[in-house]
């Protein structure tokens, strides 16, 4: 009584087979996830994993840190490519386009470091005893730090820059936590590099607006309190929308 499981015309008039064809594609999924997420995590690791988890002392989150969607290569690269082209920018202008091009970077790079939809590693990181927080505050240190190792290092090889001070990495920080905040609590990526993108580009045009420099948003000592009070309220922010709850109710675009 199979022989009919494959006619479509068939089964299209016939309840018996469709029953049938019905009670064959019983899976248990949980068995079926088991085997996709142990493919998954053999693949091999890599000497920067090995020094990961060394770091971190769990296998998980060095996982989870190295397939950090905004940090494979090709990201890295691209940004590094923009921030070349900011120095050579501020050699031939005098104005400094790094730490003005460093917080938007940065921004754009939190906002794409967790998520569904964006990380293929997402839904393997979150079979692990592992808190979703964690995962995405060991990734937001993580590219946060590496792009702003880049940003000094632009910063070192522009002569016209080494006089200025190091207090653009203050609004490099609050436009990180802007992206973060954004992106968690909307639960998608591209909101949160939006917001952050227009958020430093209102700063940075107000800024020269009022002073008819373009370099005030990095420069000016005034805005500081601003910008360490945006940036421990957007990190509280980013805390209470990354929470497991959330995580679980929502989902990521």
């Amino acid at each position: 009584m199979t022989e009919h499981l494959d006619d479509v015309a068939h089964l299209s008039t016939c309840e018996a087979c469709r029953r049938r064809a019905a009670e064959g594609l019983d899976v248990d999924l949980s068995v079926v996830w088991i085997g996709v997420a142990a493919e998954a995590w053999a693949r091999p690791d890599g000497r920067i994993e090995r020094v990961a988890r060394w770091l971190l002392r769990s296998p998980g989150l060095a996982r989870a840190l190295v397939t950090t969607p905004s940090l494979v290569p090709s990201w890295i690269l691209a940004s590094i490519a923009v921030l070349a082209i900011g120095v050579l920018a501020t050699e031939s202008t005098g104005t400094p386009w790094v730490p003005l091009l460093a917080p938007a970077l940065s921004g754009a790079a939190i906002a794409y470091a967790y998520g569904p939809g964006i990380d293929p590693a997402f839904e393997l990181s979150r079979s692990l005893p592992i808190s979703d927080r964690m995962v995405l505050l060991v990734r937001a240190l993580a590219v946060f730090g590496l792009n702003a190792f880049l940003a000094l290092s632009a910063s070192l090889a522009t002569p016209a820059m080494r006089g200025l001070s190091l207090g653009w990495l203050i609004p490099m920080t609050t436009i990180s936590a802007l992206g973060l905040a954004v992106a968690t609590l909307a639960r998608s990526a591209s909101a949160g590099v939006a917001a952050a993108l227009t958020g430093w580009a209102l700063v940075v045009l107000g800024g020269a607006a009022s002073t008819h420099r373009l370099a005030a948003a990095v420069t000016e000592v005034t805005l500081l309190p601003m910008y360490l009070a945006g940036t421990i309220g957007l990190a509280l922010l980013a805390l209470h929308a990354s929470s497991g709850r959330r995580m679980e109710q929502q989902t990521w675009q």
